[in-house]
């Protein structure tokens, strides 16, 4: 049962993914990887928010497997972030890949600091 839940969450996080990583990517004349710079933030302020909810009560286990594990797991991405970033590197964009490294930290953190709070203030 457990699995069925990880892989639906991931039927839905895997083409939400591509879908807009390749429209917000599509919208920048850029080398920076914008589209993966958003999925991977908003896949933090999801499981923030997930976080929360679960800590609360709001949430349980299964909902966790399933937006936790499933969606956020198949949405967010840390080896396109690192392949993106090295590529950067190599193409002498080395700025454009340390404000990658630096902005992605910041923000997904920041983001997952949100959704905790976010959730705090609804079921808190």
């Amino acid at each position: 049962m457990n699995w069925l839940l990880v892989v639906g969450g991931a039927v839905v996080g895997a083409p939400l993914r591509y879908l807009t990583d390749r429209a917000v990517q599509s919208r920048h004349d850029s080398v920076f990887p914008w589209g993966t710079f958003v999925v991977n933030v908003c896949g933090c302020l999801i499981l923030g928010l997930l976080t929360g909810a679960v800590s609360a009560g709001a949430a349980g286990p299964h909902v966790q497997l399933l937006i936790g594990t499933g969606l956020c797991g198949a949405l967010s991405t840390y080896s396109t972030f690192s392949y993106e970033t090295l590529r950067l590197t190599e193409t002498g964009a080395g700025l454009y890949a340390a404000a990658n490294v630096a902005g992605s930290v910041v923000a997904g953190l920041g983001a997952a600091f949100a959704g905790v709070s976010l959730a705090q203030a609804l079921w808190g």
